[in-house]
């Protein structure tokens, strides 16, 4: 039987509440065991060796999204990350760019959600609000509900936003989550929202027309969401919307 590996991390501190605290990186080891995540790491290192270690977890299994971070220079999930696809078995962790810092590996994608969802206004717009909850719901093509279920898979773990180059270079641009939100609005047959409507949001260089197509939203994304698809989709009706405007 083979003797347990020592999984060396390097991982960034930082408290942005400590006026004398600096950003530095501190190192820990442990002791691998079968089937170990980054994210159990994580825990073992808080509760055995430093309490004030900062990351977040929710669900332990890669629905909620809070324990996104960089791992070896990849933002990705901690809870669905094996120590055993690092054969070095050195471990680098950062928090994820592009979003407020809360501390360590913490940072308040919560905050960006919701400025993102007031800015682009993502919600059911419908002809007419009916708060009769007896009412018989609308029915609703097994196709379409298809669709937009494959789009509202997105756990807004913020991942595609940090892995978006042209979203660390332009602090406005909407990233793959707005867009991916608005395509599941515009497919929705019970918004009322036109296409026209949809063009004043993203139809500029924050929206569909400054996306890069690098591919680094998809690559990245931890769900296997077609961002790529959806942006590509959400560009060529635009452009047929209003031709004249993107010249």
């Amino acid at each position: 039987m083979s003797q347990a590996r020592t999984i060396r991390f390097s991982i960034f501190r930082f408290d942005p509440q400590d006026p004398n605290d600096k950003p530095k990186m501190v190192n820990y080891e442990v002791t691998e065991a079968p089937g170990m995540t980054v994210f159990i790491a994580l825990n073992m290192l808080r509760e055995q060796q430093d309490p004030s270690l900062q990351f977040d977890f929710v669900c332990r299994a890669g629905i909620c999204g809070s324990c996104a971070m960089v791992i070896n220079g990849k933002p990705t999930l901690a809870c669905r990350t094996l120590t055993a696809n690092y054969p070095k078995g050195e471990i680098i962790l950062m928090p994820l760019p592009g979003f407020e810092l809360i501390g360590d590996l913490s940072v308040n994608t919560g905050k960006f959600m919701r400025e993102l969802a007031e800015r682009l206004q993502l919600w059911l717009q419908p002809n007419s609000i009916d708060n009769d909850i007896h009412r018989m719901e609308q029915p609703m093509d097994p196709d379409e509900a298809a669709k937009l279920y494959e789009l509202e898979r997105c756990v807004e773990c913020g991942v595609c936003v940090s892995a978006c180059a042209t979203k660390q270079m332009r602090d406005t641009f909407v990233g793959a989550v707005g867009m991916m939100k608005i395509a599941r609005f515009e497919l929705d047959s019970r918004d009322t929202r036109t296409a026209d409507d949809f063009y004043h949001v993203i139809g500029n260089q924050d929206g569909v027309f400054g996306c890069m197509t690098l591919l680094g939203c998809q690559d990245a994304c931890p769900k296997d969401l077609p961002h790529m698809t959806q942006i590509a989709y959400l560009r060529r009706k635009m452009a047929l919307t209003s031709p004249n405007r993107i010249l």
